[in-house]
């Protein structure tokens, strides 16, 4: 199962947010974990580092890069901006030099599960095309340890090259 493209939102002060939302079967609290917790996190996307506080920062390495033909990238410090578990998290990722990623992940109940929202605030010049099928990939990544089914593979997320 893959996750939907992103919905796009205009946000009050006029920045523009892509949004992802993933529903799973499992438990609130086991949807926090695989999202907060090193080990849990190491299993689809990277791990942390540090000693995590709102305000803060940890040190994350991102290696599910690997997965997908890349390297393990450079450890980078992350910042978090709220913690409220087991809903809420929202962080300050480094993009480039002088722009960050805003990421904001919130888990809801439902009835038969949780629903994860995962939104990351685009930065000037970037549209939701450019992150898309990364993230789809890696929700997708994310449900399959859930699961504890194979990993997508990301030819099947990659966009197609052009020129």
């Amino acid at each position: 199962m893959s996750t939907p493209p992103a919905e796009v939102r205009t946000d009050p002060d006029g920045a523009t947010t892509a949004v992802w939302r993933r529903e799973y079967p499992d438990p609130v609290e086991d949807i926090w974990a695989a999202i907060t917790e090193s080990e849990r996190l190491g299993r689809w996307i990277g791990t942390w580092t540090g000693e995590p506080r709102v305000g803060g920062t940890v040190t994350f390495t991102m290696t599910g890069e690997v997965d997908a033909g890349g390297e393990v990238d450079e450890p980078t410090e992350v910042r978090i901006l709220a913690c409220e578990p087991p809903r809420h998290l929202a962080i300050e990722f480094p993009a480039t030099e002088d722009q960050s990623w805003y990421l904001d992940l919130t888990v809801e109940p439902r009835a038969t599960g949780a629903v994860l929202v995962f939104a990351q605030r685009l930065v000037e010049g970037q549209s939701s095309e450019d992150v898309d099928a990364g993230w789809r990939w890696y929700l997708d990544r994310l449900g399959a340890t859930l699961a504890g089914t194979p990993m997508p593979d990301w030819s099947a997320y990659a966009p197609e090259p052009t020129g």
